[in-house]
């Protein structure tokens, strides 16, 4: 009886112990459109509440919300911001970039990832408070122009083509057009040095393949699919071993601000990069090949 007992425990510790690895093995679920765009995109509430504001590397920091992000590049004559997001959200931007020792009337040149409101509605307003010109890529001018909180115009100082740089107290950052998610999404590509270390960092428009995008048969856009290839062979030339993104959620933002300080950088992550690079990409050639067979009566 004893030596039975002893054999079921030892079968039932195998049969737990192979379960827990096939469990830890079996990959996770492609993402849905919806589940991409949730992930992403989060609450109303997240969208306007503030994230605790902290540094990435050298002399890049994270002043954005729980699930829209805006990055400040602090340099001695000046900084540079991207993305302002929502109008109402600016408060907490403000006090994000002030929690972190800057002068919110610094800021010298706002930037964008892509126009829509949720990203660039604020342009008009932390210019108004800190008079820095405002960048644009030309892709994304007209829908900028139609972009007016409280009848405001969107002010656009400057107009930029792919390949356009924008310097300021020796940071230099590097337009790439990578269309698609709008016409002029825009990936900012940076150097930036820490501890005698250089990091390329890359801060991804969007390439989000969002619920109701029709890439078939398009009359708005009839481009539409070859504009996103064309971002995905853009994005896919470049080496950041500091990947962001327009969304906090597409670099793992929160999971990676709650291992500051427990050993190496965890916002220095080229392989981060790759996967997610590899799941967008792949749920947009889905969906496009799905379009297609019913464009094509399949």
């Amino acid at each position: 009886m004893r030596s039975e007992a002893c054999r079921r425990a030892v079968l039932m510790g195998i049969f737990t112990m192979v379960t827990a690895m096939v469990t830890a093995q079996a990959p996770n679920p492609p993402l849905t459109q919806e589940d991409m765009f949730r992930r992403n995109v989060g609450s109303p509430e997240d969208q306007v509440t503030p994230f605790p504001p902290h540094k990435i590397v050298g002399n890049l920091y994270y002043v954005g919300t729980r699930s829209l992000a805006a990055f400040l590049v602090a340099t001695s004559e000046g900084h540079v911001l991207i993305n302002t997001n929502w109008e109402r959200a600016v408060p907490g931007l403000r006090s994000s970039v002030e929690a972190l020792g800057f002068a919110f009337s610094d800021i010298q040149v706002i930037l964008g990832s892509h126009a829509h409101a949720d990203h660039m509605e604020g342009d008009a307003l932390v210019k108004q408070l800190t008079g820095a010109r405002v960048m644009a890529m030309a892709g994304d001018v007209p829908a900028l122009e139609q972009m007016r909180p409280g009848g405001k115009p969107h002010p656009i100082d400057r107009v930029l083509q792919d390949g356009a740089t924008v310097t300021l107290g020796g940071t230099t950052l590097v337009a790439r057009l990578t269309p698609g998610h709008s016409r002029g999404c825009t990936t900012w590509t940076m150097q930036i040095e820490e501890d005698g270390e250089r990091h390329e960092v890359a801060i991804i428009g969007s390439m989000g393949s969002n619920p109701g995008f029709q890439f078939v048969n398009n009359p708005d856009n009839p481009s539409i699919a070859d504009e996103f290839k064309q971002g995905f062979r853009v994005l896919r030339a470049l080496r950041p071993d500091v990947p962001l993104g327009s969304h906090p959620a597409m670099y793992g933002m929160a999971e990676k601000f709650d291992r500051l300080g427990d050993g190496p950088n965890p916002f220095i992550d080229p392989d981060g990069y790759w996967e997610e690079l590899n799941a967008v990409e792949d749920l947009f050639r889905k969906v496009l090949a799905e379009q297609e067979a019913a464009a094509a009566g399949r």
